[in-house]
């Protein structure tokens, strides 16, 4: 099967093809919900279109924690039917569907209490472990530990001694959420899936009352398609409710943003050879491993200002490190931090207005003849979520449909990962790259790192380090622009790569070589250029100046003063 890329030409092509035939199944968003579902109608045999308003990813699926778990909290709210259910998928995720993406990660919980509070959490933890096993798919991960005190420091010397008096140490997992959902969609694209990004839905099709397809706007090269569908699925996250009320149809639930903020610092200012998980008043927060940083996060706020582009205010960030330090030996400051991002956890409204007690469960509706709605989830449980939406969707259609699939369609990248992650060394000496830079593309890319090895061969410059990020390759900028949908410079900085926040300056010092880079690809003049670079350094100015400001309604109108959208 020739693996799908996702290049300018194709993004046309998927367009066009679209607006052709009538499809089975439409979806609307590009996030990791719809693109599981757009793969879960494609591999069962059903013509599928996917469209998104701006890129893959772009908005909540960008912005999580990076974490694919079981949800460890959800155990003492007794949800122990979520619990089992995203433990199975984690599982499936490292086992079999994407170990090149997503990997184990060691947490260590600080105990504040003698006896009763290790008898309580370490049945807990003990009960989370025993739950992953007899899922089926939970043996890859080592079983939790009992810490004394002394052994506590000696894996997290970070930690005030008085911070603890021992601690529990369990496994997790993690990966790059925006790389994830892209590969997703490449995957969907490369079982017969159309796909295009800055394609946004302005209306519906109807037919009476039935929703029978959607109109498109071409954000990128202008026009209007109409794209006609047995069953389209709305797949919006926290736009659920915008996107119904495009037919005029609020439906059967209400979801509400809650704003989450992280923190990216570097990996010498917390000494620990694990992540950590701490308790606060209101919910948990985690010290996320992160390559060469750390992640600190995360808050848990009601938020209704603007969706797109949520911000973190001075309170957040003066939350999150109050907390953090309220067990570090050495205290993290505001210079320590090297990048911050927020994003919208789309949840259920419930009859609690605390938005950490709003459900984390999905629903799935059919509100109106042609549209399937799902929304709430969490991203370990995209798999499932997508599954119920299709199987929803199916019965609108009036065919036999093979039932879902998914758990045994590995992402583009997984099959053989194993067998090339073996052989790196010999890969390095074959490439004349540093075996070091070989791990970082398979733990990227998987065995589509062979992919990029070509573009090196023809092109040995595309081997070198990227100008102020030399964690990445320029061949990630042209692979990125040639074959993952790329379409602008900040796609490339904020989601493929994510020089955003693993540098100080964001990214402004890497703008203009990577513009240069994705030039040729795209199709830009020297102007494109620099309305692109341009662009970026908008965007970051109005993050820094929004993450100065004192609250949510000052920090958001900070953020709205860059522009949205860079016209080609």
């Amino acid at each position: 099967m020739r693996t799908a890329t996702l290049g300018p030409e194709e993004r046309a092509r998927a367009l066009a093809e679209m607006t052709e035939r009538e499809l089975d199944v439409l979806v609307i968003g590009a996030g990791v919900v719809g693109a599981g579902t757009a793969l879960d109608a494609v591999t069962r045999g059903l013509s599928t279109g996917l469209v998104e308003a701006r890129d893959w990813a772009a908005g909540t699926s960008s912005r999580s924690s990076k974490l694919i778990h079981g949800g460890l909290r959800y155990l003492e709210m007794l949800d122990f039917t979520l619990v089992r259910e995203a433990l199975k998928e984690r599982g499936l995720l490292l086992e079999k569907l994407a170990p090149h993406l997503v990997k184990p990660v060691p947490f260590l919980y600080p105990l504040r209490h003698k006896g009763w509070e290790r008898f309580y959490a370490g049945s807990g933890v003990a009960l989370y472990d025993a739950m992953s096993v007899s899922s089926g798919h939970g043996r890859g991960l080592p079983v939790h530990r009992h810490l004394s005190r002394r052994n506590a420091l000696r894996v997290a010397p970070c930690l005030k001694k008085d911070a603890l008096v021992g601690a529990l140490q369990y496994y997790d997992a993690q990966m790059d959420d925006a790389r994830y959902v892209a590969t997703l969609v490449r995957t969907a694209a490369t079982y017969g899936a159309r796909v295009a990004n800055g394609a946004r839905v302005i209306g519906f099709l109807r037919e009476g009352e039935r929703v029978v397809g959607a109109r498109v706007r071409d954000v990128e090269a202008g026009g209007e398609y109409e794209i006609r569908a047995k069953q389209v699925v709305n797949a919006t996250g926290v736009w659920t409710d915008d996107t119904q009320a495009l037919i005029a149809e609020r439906g059967q639930f209400h979801v509400r943003a809650s704003k989450g903020i992280h923190l990216v610092v570097p990996k010498d200012r917390i000494h620990s050879s694990t992540g950590l998980i701490l308790r606060t008043e209101k919910s948990v927060l985690f010290v996320i491993p992160w390559g060469r940083h750390w992640i600190v996060g995360t808050t848990d706020t009601d938020w209704d200002l603007d969706k797109a582009h949520p911000a973190a205010s001075s309170a957040d960030i003066d939350y999150l490190l109050e907390h953090v330090n309220s067990v570090l030996s050495v205290p993290l400051t505001r210079d320590d931090v090297q990048g911050v991002y927020a994003g919208l956890r789309p949840l259920l409204a419930g009859e609690s207005d605390a938005t950490s007690k709003l459900s984390r469960e999905h629903t799935v509706a059919h509100p109106v003849p042609g549209m399937v709605v799902v929304a709430g989830g969490k991203y370990t449980t995209y798999r499932v979520m997508a599954k119920d939406a299709v199987d929803e969707a199916v019965h609108g259609l009036d065919q036999r449909v093979a039932d879902c699939v998914t758990e045994d369609v590995p992402l583009l990248g997984a099959e053989g990962y194993h067998a090339l992650w073996n052989a790196r060394a010999g890969m390095a000496a074959r490439t004349g790259i540093h075996v070091a830079r070989v791990e970082h593309l398979l733990n990227r890319y998987g065995t589509l790192v062979e992919e990029l090895l070509e573009m090196i061969a023809a092109d040995p410059g595309l081997g070198e380090p990227l100008g102020g990020a030399d964690d990445y390759l320029r061949a990630e900028v042209v692979y990125a622009a040639s074959h993952e949908g790329a379409r602008h410079l900040e796609d490339v900085l904020t989601r493929r790569t994510r020089v955003s926040i693993e540098t100080f300056d964001r990214g402004t010092r890497s703008a203009r070589e990577c513009a240069e880079l994705m030039a040729p690809v795209l199709g830009w003049d020297e102007d494109q250029i620099e309305r692109e670079v341009a662009h970026y350094e908008k965007r970051v100015e109005a993050e820094r100046e929004s993450q100065r400001q004192p609250d949510d309604q000052t920090a958001d109108a900070a953020r709205l003063g860059a522009p949205d959208i860079v016209p080609t």
